[in-house]
């Protein structure tokens, strides 16, 4: 494997991660939703869907089965889910998307099928076969895309908004002003919707939401790269969102 192939998959592996945290972390609060005598923040009924929420929600389904059929992962007897608005949908589709993902990695490594264990355990066990999913770059590049795809419908569904605060330089890759601190994520992205790298395997190349990502172990090559300084990026990180 060439040094890019090598640090190609290494990105992948360092989002597989962070998706995998968010998860881990968001994915109880669901749960916490369904709790009787739960009260809304304005302890109100709850406000109604966004319009198009339920159609974005179909096409990320869709985008699901789509990646399972272009990396050969689809596990048979599983499909797509009804779509309902509410949060046992969402616990049902996450639940069904960590099985299935489990049962496709271990199915593709080799692997004896995995016992019964919570959403929880499951995304650990999974985690836990990063060296070997290692060796399979399409395969990294399906889990990263699943788990990112999971963890968005969680935050969503528990109505998270991320603080945002903006970074100074411009993006290595579309040379724009579009470089933003995330302090929960201790991470910096590039916002721009039309910022298409070099890398064949990163996520921009076939997913238009996707974001180019430096974590904290990165700001030091982003400094050098975009013009700011890794001071600026830190004080990024404690600003009062932009």
């Amino acid at each position: 494997m060439t040094d890019g192939a090598v640090g190609s998959t290494d990105r992948v592996l360092r989002d597989i991660a962070l998706w995998t945290a968010s998860l881990v972390r968001q994915f109880p609060e669901l749960a916490e939703e369904l709790a009787p005598g739960r009260r809304s923040p304005v302890e109100t009924t709850p406000a109604a869907p966004h319009p198009g929420r339920d159609d974005l929600i179909r096409e990320e389904r869709r985008e699901a089965l789509l990646l399972q059929q272009r990396h050969g992962l689809a596990v048979p007897g599983h499909g797509a889910a009804p779509i309902r608005m509410h949060v046992s949908d969402a616990i049902r589709d996450i639940t069904d998307g960590v099985v299935e993902l489990e049962e496709a990695v271990r199915a593709r490594l080799g692997l004896p099928r995995p016992g019964r264990a919570p959403v929880v355990e499951r995304l650990r066990r999974t985690t836990a076969l990063l060296d070997e999913i290692a060796g399979h770059p399409d395969l990294a590049r399906h889990v990263r895309d699943e788990l990112r795809r999971m963890a968005r419908r969680c935050a969503r569904t528990l109505g998270d908004t991320e603080t945002v605060v903006r970074v100074s330089g411009r993006c290595p890759w579309c040379d724009s002003v579009s470089l933003r601190a995330f302090p929960d994520r201790r991470a910096v992205l590039c916002v721009n919707p039309a910022c298409v790298c070099a890398d064949e395997v990163c996520g921009c190349q076939d997913d238009p939401a996707y974001r180019h990502l430096w974590p904290e172990e990165r700001w030091g090559e982003l400094a050098d790269a975009s013009g700011t300084r890794t001071e600026d990026i830190e004080a990024a990180m404690e600003e009062t969102p932009c």
